[in-house]
């Protein structure tokens, strides 16, 4: 899969940091015999992580890869979740067992090469495919308030039943993060951190830092984590940003914060956990180098 213009302008405008972020979002124009090598559960390491999540069901962590959704545990090897090693590129957990996806279909699957929104009731074992089967690639999912929100071709796309999308501001951004109470959506650029008040129909000017993903679990728990990994918390939106620490590895691939205290992220080297708000981290899972 090649860069979009607009993702080709955001490499320009963000320099070699959030490029290579971008690039790695769109899968880097990998060949159908990388996708498959990827990521591996008897390597013992995954590759190309794209999401994060924990299953309010009983706690475990998922890893959204471009080789299959995974599980992962400390001092385990990840563990593929069903037998579908599609690119998962926007994942979310939106319930207990409850989770919805976009990306490509598997080399050799008959799934297309873009899935549209897809949805599983099951802990990621099995797929429904909800809408825009063979249209749609969203990169990036978020949800509260019953509104999935969602950055797919882009733009912002919006849907309360999974069916039916209502199209709203067009922008060159990495990651989207709706407030709690779904009263603001945020979105990371390389110029910095844009907001929306109207459900993503208009953003207002972009403001520093510069953040690679977000995270916002709670109203005063917003999360941010830049194209170097550093982590930053803000209590207000993101008008201003706290920094807490680097988290090992260098250069981010994804970020979730499941409360204010319970933190993952995922960086070159490794699958990352908090449990004190972003001051320690302890590795999880390695990521293939």
């Amino acid at each position: 899969m090649t860069a979009r213009p607009a993702v080709r302008r955001l490499l320009a405008m963000a320099g070699a940091s959030i490029a290579a972020l971008v690039l790695a979002a769109c899968g880097g124009g990998s060949s159908d015999a990388d996708m498959a090598a990827d990521a591996s559960d008897s390597s013992g390491a995954l590759s190309h992580v794209h999401g994060l999540g924990v299953d309010p069901a009983d706690g475990r962590v998922y890893v959204a890869t471009h080789s299959g959704l995974y599980t992962v545990a400390k001092g385990e090897k990840p563990k593929l979740v069903g037998d579908r090693k599609d690119d998962f590129m926007g994942f979310t957990i939106t319930g207990e067992n409850t989770f919805i996806a976009s990306g490509h279909g598997a080399p050799g699957s008959d799934r297309p090469g873009n899935v549209g929104l897809i949805e599983s009731k099951d802990a990621g074992r099995t797929w429904t495919s909800r809408s825009l089967s063979g249209e749609a690639d969203f990169h990036s999912l978020d949800s509260a308030k019953g509104t999935v929100y969602g950055y797919e071709g882009g733009r912002i796309r919006t849907s309360s039943d999974l069916k039916s999308w209502e199209d709203g501001a067009t922008l060159e951004a990495l990651d989207l993060a709706v407030s709690p109470n779904g009263g603001r959506l945020l979105a990371t650029t390389a110029e910095g951190v844009v907001t929306s008040t109207d459900g993503g129909r208009t953003f207002a000017e972009r403001a520093e830092p510069v953040q690679a993903f977000l995270s916002w679990p709670t109203e005063k728990s917003l999360f941010g984590i830049d194209p170097s990994g550093k982590l930053s918390s803000s209590a207000d939106g993101g008008k201003t940003w706290k920094q807490l620490t680097a988290v090992p590895g260098g250069q981010p691939q994804a970020l979730t914060a499941v409360n204010a205290d319970h933190i993952l992220a995922a960086t070159q080297t490794g699958v990352h956990e908090s449990r004190d708000g972003g001051k320690t981290f302890t590795e999880l899972a390695p990521l293939a180098s």
